[in-house]
């Protein structure tokens, strides 16, 4: 058969740890972008498929192989650079509702935040979403807002957080999300940012500030990196709009389930239900909903709704950072989310 692995140009780096040894070798530091597949002599034994990877870290490869093993890079490939849509997406096959609990990072300080990552990671948590802390957050309401005070005083800092996400992301199976706010991640540099964010180990982005129209550039990188940038969609965005940010998403469909702030509340509005309706109509995409759920009962009616997971934000930092001392913090937080996975539980599709 000859050689398996011919190079069309030599990489960078050799440094690439989760994609399978073929490709490991032969595509730098990038995940591979993108699967081309040569469909012209299927009765071969032979196939050819190309990785492109990104060009400022790494070279495109051709790798020549019999059908299985193309078939199983392929995949390899597929699944490393979309990370969170095939969890979701396998999560759904199984009739399981996903749960994306919130953490501020630093709040109450970095010990603790990576402590609680590993806690959540180990209670089953799908995905797990880390904010930035951001000294003007005008998406969030006052308890995550006294958390990224409490987190900046404490001297958290965007290097601190992306090398906290380098620790905890090798010890734990749900994928990171990184929220930021825009001004963040423009001051860093959007491509610089989207690199190390990755080469950190996160594997998706929440932007809440960023309209659609401005997605355009910032979605290319993070499909170069093999990142996932999820986008939201609101009560109040019209239809169209909504589907032409279901459209561009990556990741998942963020839904959030009121009009105004994050933070806990009495009650899910119940038109909920028809907005989840409305976008399953238009996606196949995994939709998940945040904002506003504050407790297991809460989470078990967004599933019965339809939603494929649910994001819970304020409640997780509020127990984290608001209780005596770390511990006692870790504690709660425990208990909490062990009752919303038992409610989570108590579904069925």
């Amino acid at each position: 058969m000859g050689s398996l692995v011919r190079t069309i140009a030599q990489p960078k780096s050799q440094h690439f740890s989760s994609l399978p040894l073929l490709v490991q070798q032969h595509c730098g530091t990038a995940r591979p972008t993108s699967l081309n597949y040569d469909s012209s002599g299927w009765t071969n034994v032979r196939r050819r498929v190309a990785v492109r990877c990104n060009s400022k870290f790494g070279r495109s490869v051709r790798i020549n192989a019999a059908p299985p093993k193309v078939a199983a890079v392929a995949a390899a490939v597929d699944k490393e650079t979309r990370k969170i849509s095939h969890l979701l997406e396998e999560l759904r096959k199984e009739g399981k509702v996903a749960l994306l609990p919130y953490l501020t990072a630093g709040d109450p300080n970095i010990e603790t935040t990576a402590k609680a990552i590993l806690l959540l990671d180990n209670l089953g948590a799908s995905v797990i979403e880390l904010g930035v802390p951001y000294s003007d957050p005008l998406a969030d309401g006052p308890v995550i807002q006294a958390a990224a005070t409490r987190a900046l005083a404490n001297g958290t800092t965007m290097d601190s957080v992306l090398e906290l996400i380098r620790e905890v992301a090798p010890q734990i199976k749900a994928p990171i999300v990184v929220f930021v706010y825009y001004n963040q991640l423009l001051r860093r540099g959007a491509e610089v940012f989207v690199q190390e964010a990755k080469e950190a180990g996160a594997s998706g982005l929440v932007v809440p500030d960023l309209p659609l129209e401005e997605t355009s550039r910032l979605r290319e990188l993070t499909s170069a990196t093999g990142l996932e940038l999820v986008l939201l969609t609101t009560p109040t965005t019209p239809t169209e709009r909504m589907v032409s940010i279901t459209e561009a998403s990556q990741g998942f469909v963020y839904l959030v389930s009121l009009t105004g702030v994050t933070g806990a509340r009495a009650k899910i509005e119940s038109r909920v239900e028809e907005l989840l309706k409305s976008i399953k109509e238009s996606t196949e995409k995994a939709v998940c909903v945040g904002f506003g759920i504050s407790d297991g009962p809460q989470a078990l009616q967004i599933a019965e709704w339809g939603a494929d997971g649910v994001i819970i934000g304020s409640a997780v930092v509020k127990l984290l950072g608001e209780s005596g001392t770390p511990e006692q913090g870790l504690r709660a937080v425990e208990e909490f989310i062990s009752d919303v996975q038992k409610h989570l539980a108590k579904h069925s599709r």
